[in-house]
């Protein structure tokens, strides 16, 4: 039988289609599930799980420039860069994914991570992108992809390269060190589909919130931490809607060992690497690192690299500079340093890096310090960090000529006449805006006073109204400590900071001199000096507003048993404690020395480093607060000024024995700033004997001519007992060999400090060094009582 043309074509083309719909169907083959029965699952079989709501696709997909496969998931419908999770574990085409008997599943002979013992038969990817099997989900085992709705608690990302991490839910690291190099405000929690992420206290939004469209977050490998949105209108592509780092230099990892990181023009998108002047990079790379060109001798010089940050493979070591050179003498002469860096804002900062190279090293705008790099004296290539300051240095200078005066003509009376005239017509407008300001300023003045409406200085700390007060302590209904000064009150702000509100009793001055002093006490700053937060100057009332120091005064540490003269509290510590005394924990030795250390700084930085020399006047444990890591604040500073001497020296006769006040607060010699260091020394005898000053200890001295510093004397310099004088909590804990030193040096120090003539005691910023021990120490004469004499 004949066949004509067109009914061969169509017997041609049914053929063809009968043979090639096996192959469109195995290849199209798409799973709601994976069970038992689709075992094995290899990669030259094209099946994917698909997801009900088809957003997303679960199978093996191939490595690129390779024949290998990961079994991942991607976006179903997305072309450019869809995955956003996949398996460690590389297979080729003869590689399969199996569902035991047992409810194990197996890729390629293993495990698949740790789905061993889930107790479930299928595979299955939800709508949200989560592939779970029993237990067992890729929402709990991520790697470098965060999806929508995707809890971060517990979980860590990883970048593709192995280079960086995100732990905590918060912390980004660079892995081969763990070093710490970004922190969000708050752990993360998750991301919703419209683009706000939520954190453990508060939320941010993405650039593009409430846009409906698919989203992730991706640790990329360049070790920031990103949020993308997907535009299909922009040529498919995936949009950067929010990143955790804007500096990307300071990624650390960026550059080799001392080799400087420093951003491209294009927004910090990308970076470069160069290394400072004396150095040269290794291989032509400074990605590689950099080298010295000259080897350090003993003659080295500082080259300033401004803004530029470095850390290194040793220790960190921040000091307290008095000013430039100090710094840079100390560097020089270690030969461990490899360069300082140094703040001109008049702190005293002072850092130096110690090791054997520089590393992380980074350029920032937002730099405060300036870092000198040491190298060899023969280096001669100029810096090539520089500022502003030395670009104005380099303009040319501008030669400037006036003109010579014109000759002297005849209208000089007209000029004269007229010159009178304007300045009498000033001088009167003046005067009558004056009398005019000055009219209207009294009568203001007086409406202010009456309402409570006095100005503030400028500057000054914030004004509280009485109300405000009343309600934050609940009207005065927390009391937590009396003291000289006033009643001190527990109460919180409406910002949810705690705070002790002191009442002051019989202050002195005005109201101008009471702000103008209570300025002075909020200006001044220093870790250990408790701070100010504000006051209230109303109806008569003068009160501050203190921060609230939980861990209470130092006496409570120091004299374990409450007797009849400790009534004499703090004025700022917690009262309501639940610790009672005996169950406060002990201050070892080196808590002591820091104690000591801390209190010796703050006063010095009270006498020495204050605009306004200011005396404390009232030195003692009390007075002292720990902080959580007993960090000592020392509080009440300020405070004389607002009191008379006849009323110190009144208060201090009550007491009925000398105590801490020095003896020109009793004699006719003028205050200085000698009386706080006699006060000081006291409470260092007191850190060392853990006893009160006045409480007579075992001696031949009849009662009424003992004298604690004496006896401490006699103890530790004749009779070399250095026991008897140890606090009896932590005698049992003294090693003469690890302690001696430091309780020599505090001894040592209270007996110059406890001279009885003012003049030959030393300076708070000469005893804060001598317990540093930067300078030496001589041999003290023994302290007496003033009006006993030597002995």
């Amino acid at each position: 039988m004949s066949l004509t043309a067109p009914s061969f074509f169509f017997l041609l083309t049914f053929f063809f289609l009968f043979n090639l719909q096996p192959s469109l169907s195995q290849q199209q083959q798409q799973l709601s599930s994976f069970n038992i029965s689709h075992s094995p699952w290899q990669p030259s079989q094209n099946r994917t799980l698909l997801s009900p709501n088809k957003n997303f696709t679960a199978g093996f997909f191939p490595i690129p420039n390779s024949n290998l496969f990961t079994f991942s998931i991607w976006f179903s419908n997305v072309p450019a860069n869809p995955l956003v999770w996949n398996d460690t574990t590389q297979v080729n085409s003869s590689g399969s994914l199996v569902i035991t008997s047992k409810f194990e599943l197996l890729l390629n002979g293993s495990p698949f991570q740790d789905t061993v013992n889930t107790n479930d038969s299928q595979l299955v990817l939800l709508n949200n992108g989560n592939l779970v099997f029993g237990n067992w989900s890729s929402f709990k085992n991520p790697t470098n992809t965060i999806l929508p709705n995707q809890n971060f608690t517990g979980v860590e990302l990883h970048s593709n390269n192995g280079k960086f991490r995100f732990i905590k839910s918060q912390i980004l690291v660079f892995n081969s060190t763990s070093s710490q190099y970004y922190s969000t405000p708050n752990p993360l929690v998750s991301m919703d589909d419209a683009g706000k992420m939520s954190m453990v206290i508060n939320s941010f939004l993405t650039s593009d919130y409430g846009d409906p469209r698919f989203r992730k977050v991706v640790l990329d490998d360049d070790g920031n931490l990103r949020i993308y949105s997907f535009y299909p209108e922009q040529n498919n592509k995936w949009v950067e809607v929010w990143k955790g780092m804007w500096e990307m230099c300071k990624i650390k990892g960026k550059c080799g060992t001392n080799a400087i990181c420093v951003p491209r023009e294009d927004l910090n998108i990308s970076t470069d690497c160069v290394c400072p002047s004396g150095f040269s990079p290794n291989q032509g790379r400074p990605e590689d690192g950099c080298t010295r060109k000259i080897s350090l001798s003993q003659h080295i010089q500082f080259l300033r690299l401004d803004y530029v940050n470095f850390t290194s493979d040793g220790d960190l070591t921040e000091i307290r500079a008095d000013n430039f050179t100090i710094c840079e003498s100390n560097c020089a002469t270690d030969k461990t340093c490899l360069g300082f860096g140094f703040k001109y804002d008049g702190s005293g900062y002072c850092v130096w890096l110690r090791g054997t190279k520089l590393q992380y090293g980074y350029w920032s705008p937002g730099t405060e310090v300036a870092f000198f790099v040491k190298v060899d004296k023969s280096e001669s290539t100029p810096s090539n960090f520089i500022g502003m300051t030395e670009v104005m240095q380099t303009t040319c200078p501008v030669n400037i000529s006036l003109p010579l005066p014109p000759k002297d003509s005849n209208t000089t009376a007209r000029n004269i006449a007229i010159i009178c005239t304007l300045f009498a017509a000033e001088l009167i407008a003046g005067v009558a805006f004056f009398w005019s300001f000055l009219k209207r300023y009294i009568k203001y003045r007086d409406m202010a006073t009456t309402l409570g409406l006095e100005l503030l200085p400028a500057g000054g700390p914030k004004r509280f109204t009485y109300s405000e007060i009343k309600a934050a302590t609940n009207d005065f209904s927390n009391l937590i400590g009396k003291g000289g000064f006033g009643d001190v009150y527990k109460g919180e702000l409406p910002d949810h900071r705690v705070v002790a509100v002191k009442c002051l009793k019989n202050v002195t001055g005005g109201d101008a001199e009471f702000w103008a002093e209570v300025t002075i006490i909020a200006r001044m700053h220093h870790l250990n000096l408790v701070r100010l937060w504000g006051f209230c100057a109303e109806k008569g009332q003068r009160i501050l507003v203190y921060e609230h120091i939980p861990c209470g005064s130092l006496d409570k540490y120091l004299f374990r048993v409450n007797k009849s003269h400790s009534n004499n509290n703090n004025h700022l510590k917690d009262q309501t404690s639940p610790n009672t005394p005996q169950e406060r924990p002990v201050l070892d030795w080196s808590m002591r020395y820091r104690i000591a250390l801390g209190v010796a700084r703050a006063i010095a930085y009270l006498h020495e480093e204050c605009l306004e020399w200011v005396l404390h006047c009232d030195i003692k444990p009390e007075n002292i607060l720990l902080g959580d890591d007993f960090c000592p604040k020392i509080s009440d500073f300020g405070l004389a000024k607002l009191r008379k001497k006849e009323d110190m020296v009144t208060m201090s006769r009550r007491r009925g024995t000398p105590g801490y006040m020095a003896p020109e607060w009793i004699t006719a010699d003028p205050i200085t700033s000698k009386a706080d260091v006699y006060s000081f020394g006291m409470v260092l005898l007191e850190l060392v004997s853990g006893i009160r000053n006045f409480e007579i200890q075992e001696s031949v001295v009849r009662s009424e001519e003992w004298y604690f510093p004496g006896w401490a004397f006699d103890k530790m310099f004749k009779e070399m007992r250095v026991e008897d004088i140890l606090d009896g909590q932590i005698r049992n804990a003294y090693d003469s060999r690890a302690h001696f030193d430091m309780v020599n040096r505090m001894v040592k120090t209270a007996m110059w400090c406890l001279h009885d003539r003012p003049e030959l005691r030393p300076t708070m910023g000469k005893v804060a060094k001598m317990l540093e021990g930067t300078v030496e120490i001589l041999e003290p004469k023994k302290p007496t009582v003033f009006f006993l004499g030597e002995e």
